[in-house]
Parts: C-alpha cells; structure tokens; sequence
C-alpha cells in the first residue's frame, strides 16, 4: 500500500487523567473547524472515550475496518468504517474503538498500520493512544508526524512518570523536535513550577494548556468539543493556539474574533501571536 501525506498527530500521555481524549478531540474539532479534512481514531481500544465524549454512535469500529483490510486490502475503504462528528458546518470523522473488550484483543498491529496508512486522503489524522508504551502505540509512535506528549506536573510522582516517559521516547531515537511537550492545568496553584520541569528535563515545554474544569464539564455533558461549545473559556483559546502552532498559522483565533465581536466599541483583547520557535515541520496540507 502505498504512504500516506497526512500529518498525524498522536497524542500521548504516561499517566491517566492527564486531559488526552480532551486534547485529542479538540485538536481534531479545531483543524475541522480550520477547514482541514481531518480523522479522529480511538485506539484506547479497550476503555476509549472519544464516542462518549462526543455523544455518538456507530454500527462500525477499527475492528470491523480490520477484518475488511485484512479480508480484501485492494477494495477496502476505509470511509465505509467511519462516523462523522458534525456541529454547524463543521465536520470531522472518527474510527470508534471496538465495542466489546474481547475485539479489543483481536486487533493487529500490522492491520492498524495498514489502516492509518490507508486515510491518505485526511489532511490530519489526530490518534489518541493509551498511556503505556505498548506495541501498538510504539508502531503509531513511529508513523506519527508528531508526538504531543501530554501531562500534569502536580506532584512529584507525576513529574517522575513524565521524565521517564520523555527520557524513553528520546531512547526509542524520536527527534526532539518531533516531541512537542504540553503541560496541562498549567494555572494551578502548585509547588511544582513549570520552570522545574523544565530544568529537570533539559527542554522547554513546547505548549501549556490552562485548567477550566467547569467548561471541560460542560462539553462533556453536551456532547460537543471545547471549539464549538465554549469559544470564550481560556483553555478552549489555548487550544486555538495550539492548532495554529500545529497548522504554522500565526493568527488571532476564532475564539479571540468571536469575543471582539461581542465587545464592540469596547477594549479589544490582545491577539495571540507565536514566535519563531513555532513546530518547523508542519506544512500546508490544503
């Protein structure tokens, strides 16, 4: 089969309860909104939350998309296995993990790589993994573009499991610069500072993401990403920059539009512009 085009971006964490799925969805919400054709796959395939999360339903999952690449590779499509997410005139697809725990066991990584590679006409691919270096995730590791490595520094045991796991992608001979590292609830009144962490691995977080947990709540409750649900809340801006680090774009976010337009007449907020440590590797994909 032949290689793929797309950027994919796998969002990775060592830890549970570190925001992944919420991250990973909202990036997928934020390039769709973007204009980008853009795939969401689900492969914590035992417990993932992605289908819950976004209120959706499906008759096919990654299992019944394995069976049919492995079955006919030449015919398979892998549209036909896919659910469409849809909030106004945005759209993004989803490939749904297995619905019994028992698919879970069946599936093979050769057929999942077969099926990524198979998306050649996405834009973006946004997979969200587990948090343990498995076979699985080590072969999406490597197909990956980039590596958004998510974690909370709120206490030393958290930092220590971020450290290993940096410190191991780094042995599996992953570029740093594929590395993009993202600390979430950044804002949180803590003893840990970002600059600590910083110190103690050698390199600046590449991104931080604020606490909101009312407004995570909330998009949980309605079925809907941050992006289409809570355009003012501070985490969901931070999210629009990280789209726009992700897509090379330097520009206010929509967020940022939508609140000017509430405040006409009023103070405009600052514009949220990026420097030129921006991810050099992305490129145009429209």
């Amino acid at each position: 089969m032949e290689g793929h085009s797309s950027i994919i971006i796998a969002v990775f964490s060592t830890s549970s309860g570190n925001g992944k799925t919420i991250t990973a969805i909202n990036l997928a919400a934020g390039l769709a909104e973007e204009g980008y054709r853009t795939c969401l796959v689900d492969l914590d395939l035992q417990f993932g939350d992605v289908m819950g999360y976004l209120d959706l339903v499906s008759d096919y999952t990654i299992a019944d998309a394995q069976r049919a690449i492995l079955r006919d590779e030449q015919h398979f499509k892998i549209d036909d296995y896919l659910t469409e997410y849809k909030c106004g005139e945005a759209s993004f697809a989803v490939l749904p993990p297995p619905r019994e725990i028992n698919d879970a066991y069946q599936i093979n990584v050769e057929a999942v790589e077969k099926i990524i590679r198979s998306m050649r006409g996405f834009n973006f691919i946004v997979l969200d993994l587990t948090a343990v270096f498995s076979t699985l995730n080590l072969a999406m590791l490597d197909l990956s573009t980039v590596i958004n490595y998510v974690g909370v520094m709120d206490f030393l045991p958290a930092v220590k499991n971020y450290k290993v796991g940096y410190d191991t992608l780094l042995r599996f001979d992953y570029e740093e610069s594929k590395i993009c590292l993202v600390e979430n609830m950044t804002d949180q009144d803590r003893y840990i500072k970002s600059r600590d962490v910083e110190r103690l691995l050698g390199t600046k977080i590449y991104h931080h993401l604020p606490s909101d947990y009312q407004a995570v709540t909330y998009s949980i409750r309605m079925g809907k990403p941050l992006m289409y649900c809570m355009p003012l809340s501070p985490l969901t801006q931070s999210y629009w920059q990280l789209v726009d680090r992700y897509t090379n774009r330097s520009k206010q976010s929509r967020a940022a539009l939508q609140y000017e337009e509430q405040k006409t007449g009023r103070k405009k907020i600052l514009s949220w512009l990026f420097g030129d440590d921006d991810w050099h590797t992305a490129n145009n994909t429209k």
